[in-house]
């Protein structure tokens, strides 16, 4: 086991100079066993420090992200979620990248769409004045990433960069929407996120989903609690592993985003989405009732704030 300090030399040395070979077999480590807090921590060190930094000038954000890994091949959840809290009139700082273990990442999601990704920070400022959301594409943040991304494509499995993944958006927000495949990572980002000082919540579904999925109750960590939500508690009902499936191809995922957001979704694709972004709204507003955040979040779609949203981040995208 490495140490906070080696962890984090161990990854300025990939980002340095180690081969694609080095860098599978170092990644192939962490898929036969569990990562340790002190090297999550050096980790998320090394990238923060090679990151692309991001200055928010002091506006309260949240990004909604999750693990992935979970091999649930399920919609893009935290994606459309992001666009729904945005639409409610939140600001949103969403890190994301494209899919290795899952079909269709948020990046691919965003391609399909038409974003065109930047780290000029002019741009992704006035997308967050104008359309309350901006998309930091991992890859163009870490440069570090620049020798592993291939690497992770071609292992096309979960490595521990999916763990990191939502521990180093460049923009540091200050509240954030966790997702976990697991009960394990749950209690270790809930360390790391102690640490940091910001407000988060944390969720993971009993099942297996890495964010609320309605298919059954999910365990939720915040800085003062650790509870479990049940489909009612959101004043939603349960729903079935099928609805939440995300087809195959970016293409799939583009429609299934824009129904949700266009209101023409089905039921459950649109109460999962609500779930999300519900809790991201109280995690912002730890005073207002779960349940009346979810009735914001369905106010956003219902009036076409969020499909709003999404027409003018990508305008702003296509225009600069």
């Amino acid at each position: 086991m490495l140490s906070r300090a080696q962890a984090r030399e161990t990854l300025l040395a990939i980002h340095a100079s180690l081969s694609a070979a080095q860098v599978a077999s170092f990644l192939t480590v962490y898929r036969m066993r569990a990562i340790a807090i002190e090297e999550l921590l050096g980790f998320r060190d090394a990238l923060l420090e090679l990151a692309i930094p991001l200055d928010l000038q002091g506006q309260t954000t949240i990004d909604i992200v999750g693990t992935g890994g979970d091999g649930k091949n399920t919609f893009n959840i935290s994606t459309t979620s992001a666009l729904v809290v945005a639409g409610a009139g939140y600001k949103v700082t969403k890190h994301g990248s494209y899919g290795v273990s899952s079909s269709v990442g948020s990046s691919d999601l965003l391609t399909s769409l038409g974003y065109v990704f930047t780290n000029d920070q002019a741009v992704l400022l006035r997308m967050l004045d104008e359309a309350n959301i901006c998309f930091l594409h991992a890859p163009v943040f870490h440069p570090a990433l620049k020798a592993v991304v291939p690497v992770r494509r071609e292992l096309g499995v979960q490595t521990f960069f999916n763990i990191l993944g939502p521990l180093v958006n460049p923009a540091q927000p200050t509240h954030q929407l966790m997702g976990t495949f697991s009960q394990e990572l749950s209690r270790l980002y809930h360390y790391v996120m102690q640490e940091t000082g910001r407000a988060y919540t944390i969720v993971h579904a009993l099942d297996g989903y890495d964010e609320v999925s309605l298919t059954g109750a999910a365990r939720v960590h915040t800085p003062q609690s650790e509870t479990l939500l049940h489909p009612s508690d959101f004043g939603l009902s349960y729903r079935s592993p099928n609805d939440l499936h995300g087809g195959d191809t970016a293409a799939d995922a583009r429609e299934i985003c824009t129904r949700i957001l266009q209101n023409q979704a089905t039921a459950a694709q649109i109460d999962v989405v609500c779930a999300n972004a519900g809790l991201a709204i109280q995690t912002l507003c730890p005073h207002k009732p779960l349940q009346d955040c979810v009735a914001e979040a369905r106010e956003s779609i219902a009036n076409g704030s969020a499909f709003k949203a999404l027409g003018r981040v990508l305008q702003i995208s296509n225009h600069t």
